[in-house]
Order: structure tokens, then sequence, then C-alpha cells
């Protein structure tokens, strides 16, 4: 009687993904879908996957033709979430952003009718050229979660996020947003011309036969959903944050009231908004606990839209992003 050939032991199987480690999957590859309709704006795609984790709202500026509009786009179609979108223009009313009341002749009575606001991703495209009291019906619902009509508070959905966009430099027909909106938003986040390589690629693309209104034909796909996004906000909810690190962020934006160049520096709300993003990305890095790298990551798209220059500065030609690189500069790196 032979013996037979010892079997080759197969690998013990890991530990099954917990559920926050299959959100976080889920959306790494949120980015990856959205990557199949937009090319080189990676770290703005980080930037919305941020703010969704940290319940925020994003304010998307970038000259004509960086698809500002398809970002998003593609973003909702990544997305397992209810989206709608806002032209705004110069004759929308408040109650065509957060609904109003209407006459129903056969009851006699007012009846709610829910504005696009009531939804989970609302793309508010243009937002600059809408008159200050249209921009301001958003203020309630970006901050409270809520609109008041006729003195009746109504909750909007969650997740909620605001993702407005804007032209930089068209100024003819705008309203710029003051800074009691702009503080409103966590990120604003630039959208940069596409270096040669990636414009050659959008090009190719178009060549194969890309359809920029047809995004499942580009196979972007829904990857994520409210779930996982609950989950991994209450896995980012607890990242560690040393105390050195804390400190680092009231420092950078403390630093930011001192600067010579700025007449106005980050309030206290800005260096909770930048330690909230920290603590987002160092959850999608895979870490428990937050580092002074992940500050400086975010310290520009947090703080960008929260500081103001001095005219004299402006008149330099001195940038916003310019000054808190030197702030970050200037601030001691805690160990």
């Amino acid at each position: 009687m032979t013996t037979p050939p010892p079997t080759a032991l197969a690998p013990a199987p890991g530990p099954p993904p917990t559920e926050a480690e299959s959100a976080r999957e889920a959306l790494t590859a949120v980015r990856a879908e959205v990557a199949k309709a937009v090319v080189g704006q990676d770290g703005v795609v980080t930037g919305l996957v941020v703010a969704l984790l940290c319940g925020g709202h994003v304010l998307l500026e970038g000259v004509p033709g960086v698809a500002k509009t398809l970002l998003v786009r593609a973003l909702s179609a990544a997305l397992d979430l209810r989206t709608t979108r806002v032209q705004f223009t110069p004759d929308l009313m408040p109650g065509d952003v957060t609904g109003s009341l209407v006459y129903d002749a056969r009851t006699a009575q007012f009846s709610f009718r829910e504005g696009p606001v009531f939804t989970n991703l609302l793309l508010a495209d243009e937002v600059n050229r809408t008159p200050p009291k249209t921009q301001a019906s958003l203020l309630e619902a970006m901050e409270e979660r809520q609109v008041t009509v006729d003195g009746t508070p109504r909750p909007l959905p969650s997740p909620f996020l605001v993702a407005a966009t804007q032209n930089p430099v068209e100024h003819e027909g705008t309203y710029p947003l003051p800074e009691a909106q702009l503080d409103r938003f966590l990120l604003k986040l630039a959208l940069p011309l596409p270096g040669r390589e990636d414009e050659v690629e959008v090009l190719r693309r178009h060549a194969s036969g890309f359809d920029p209104r047809d995004l499942r034909a580009a196979g972007v796909r829904p990857v994520a959903g409210a779930r996982e996004l609950a989950t991994a906000a209450a896995a980012v909810s607890a990242v560690a944050v040393a105390p050195e690190v804390l400190g680092y962020v009231v420092d950078v934006c403390r630093a930011t009231r001192a600067a010579p160049s700025l007449q106005l520096g980050a309030s206290p709300r800005g260096a909770t908004a930048l330690l909230a993003a920290a603590r987002a990305w160092a959850w999608l890095s895979g870490r428990d606990y937050a580092t002074p790298d992940d500050v400086k990551a975010f310290t520009r798209p947090v703080l960008r839209h929260r500081v103001a220059l001095r005219a004299e500065a402006e008149l330099d030609g001195t940038s916003v992003d310019a000054v808190l690189d030197g702030v970050l500069a200037s601030v001691p790196v805690p160990r």
C-alpha cells in the first residue's frame, strides 16, 4: 500500500473585512468610477469624498470647460443617492430652490411642495449668477439641514451635500458670495487646467466615442450609498487626534490672523473644519489617527475661502494659496 502524496495546505483565510473597511473600499471605488468620466482631477474628487464623510459642502471654482459640472454628475452616478441639479440664474427665486406653499382648490388648503433642495446631492450650478436673496435661501439648508417655510421647519434628507460651481474670471452679471455664505462651505476646490498628457487623454476618449451626457455608456456605476457613507462617517468620528495635532490646527489658524498680507484670518469654525477634513483624510488613507501632514494636506482647500487678502497684497499679485503656504512654513510642526 502506497502512501498518498502530501497535499499542499491551503492558506488560512484571513478575517472578513469589517463594515468600516468595506465602506473605505467602496469610497475608494467611487474615486475610480469618477475617473472613468473625468481626467486629471483626482485631488478634487478626493475633496468631494472627504466632504461627504464630514457632512460638509463644496465650492468648485474653475474656468469654463474644466469639467466642474461633469465632475459632480459623475460623482452622483457613482453614488446610490438622490441627486438634483439647479441652474442658478438671475431670475431664480428662493421658493424655486427651497419649495413653497401651493393652494389646492380641491381641498381649499395650502400644501407644501418640496423644492430641489430636498435631495442628497444638490448641484448648484453657477451659484454666483443668482441674486443674494436666492443665495441666502441655501444658508439654513447648508448649516441647519432644514428648510423653514411659513414658520414650519422641514428636515432635509441625510446625507445632504451642496456642490456649488462658479467661474473665477467672468464677473459680468454675477453676485459674489458674501463671507457668511462662503464660510458655510467646508472646502473650496480649485480645478486647474489639465496638463498636456491629461488633455491628450481627454481628446483620446472623445475620439473613441465618449459622450459626457451618457455616463452609463462610459461605465460609471453606483458603488456606494447612504449605508456606506453612514458607516464611514462613524469611523471618521473615531479617528484619534493627539493634543499636539489639535494645537497645530489652532496654531495654523491663529497664524492666518497675524499674517501681514491678510485682512481677515480663519475663524474657530475654520479650525473645526480643518480638523474634520484632516480626520476624514486620515481615515481614507487607512489610519485611525490624524497627523500634521493630514492637516497640511487640507489647509488650502479648507481655509482659502475663509481668509481675505489686503488690497495692497492683491495689487502685488499675491495669491491666497501662497500666503497659506507661507503660514504653514512659519508654524512649527509637532513631532
